[in-house]
């Protein structure tokens, strides 16, 4: 147990974050896509080797999150990328969910799989090296829903998959992710996430979960991509920390924000309004962004070796940046003093 504490007090230490490279087959197919790049195991361990050997990176990102493929891959150096990342100060993390899946009788709505075997799985991605994992569950708004059965169902597979991780030593991050996609209000967002976090934190104490030992990776509160009344920094950085305040425990360990979609730089202003509020959170408040880190490297590496330094470059800065975020110091101007 003091093995779980010190790992979850890690991956939100001051000035850190991190760094999500778990993209499923389909999903890194759609990213290689954008670059004209045929995704295949070598370049996908080719990317991934770019990420994960970044000079310095371990100064700003704590932990990265692995697909099962990239946990057995090693860079070009023959190292173990488990080995790499630890040497580099990083702790290693693994993406366990398989996924998800339309639910039968309610349209539109998903529920995540993979409980099956898990703690076989589990315990085999520790002996590679994993010390966290993550599970993803997916909450669409729309028209009647999320239904009272999508957020009970995927608040039960979050608390069993987090009670299991436990067992064998994992710490698990939880992410009930609201998306972010449709025409919804800021309101209407923050109501669904405050249920969903709600129903969730009650399935955990249902499965006896240690919350010290946990993280929350959850989305901010923001207007839905197709609506029409935008909202700015600062008024998502108050509805977001508001529904944190009402909804989460105090005592778990820490609370990481996805970008959902959003702008590297517009998810890096929302984190720094957050930590530069005057109040003391309960939480540290940190970052585990996917495409809002990777973006600017993925398209500058466009799939030639030559192009490494200057992605990894990138990747640096962007880490850098979000992690003057999490201590609210953040300014729009490090984005050219860091870029220099």
């Amino acid at each position: 147990m003091s093995d779980l504490r010190q790992t979850a007090e890690a991956l939100v230490a001051p000035g850190k974050g991190i760094l999500a490279i778990d993209e499923s087959f389909p999903s890194i197919k759609k990213r290689f896509d954008s670059i004209h790049v045929v995704s295949t195991e070598e370049t996908r361990r080719a990317y991934r080797d770019l990420l994960i050997t970044t000079q310095g990176i371990g100064e700003c990102v704590s932990g990265m999150i692995l697909f099962d493929e990239t946990l057995r891959q090693s860079t070009a150096a023959g190292i173990p990328f488990a080995k790499a990342l630890s040497d580099a100060g990083v702790i290693t993390g693994i993406k366990v969910d398989q996924g998800a899946k339309d639910m039968f009788f309610l349209a539109g709505e998903k529920i995540t799989e993979g409980l099956d075997g898990l703690r076989e799985r589990l315990i085999e991605y520790r002996n590679l090296g994993a010390r966290f994992a993550k599970w993803r569950a997916v909450i669409t708004i729309g028209n009647g829903i999320p239904t009272r059965g999508c957020l009970n169902a995927n608040a039960s597979a979050l608390a069993r998959y987090a009670a299991l991780c436990q067992e064998q030593g994992l710490v698990p991050i939880v992410e009930p992710e609201v998306l972010m996609d449709a025409d919804n209000s800021i309101e209407r967002c923050y109501e669904v996430t405050e249920a969903t976090l709600r129903r969730l934190f009650q399935n955990l104490y249902e499965q006896r979960v240690v919350l010290e030992h946990l993280i929350l990776k959850t989305n901010m509160v923001i207007a839905g991509k197709q609506c029409p009344q935008q909202t700015s920094v600062e008024e998502v950085a108050e509805m977001s920390v508001r529904c944190l305040y009402q909804s989460v425990p105090a005592a778990v360990a820490g609370i990481v924000f996805l970008s959902g979609g959003q702008k590297a730089e517009l998810a890096t202003a929302h984190l720094n309004a957050m930590n530069a509020m005057a109040m003391k959170h309960p939480w540290p408040l940190s970052f585990s962004y996917g495409r809002a880190l990777q973006d600017p490297a993925l398209k500058i590496w466009g799939g030639k070796p030559d192009n490494v330094p200057a992605a990894q470059k990138a990747l640096h800065h962007r880490a850098k940046c979000n992690g003057f975020a999490t201590l609210g110091k953040y300014t729009p101007a490090m984005e050219q003093q860091l870029a220099a």
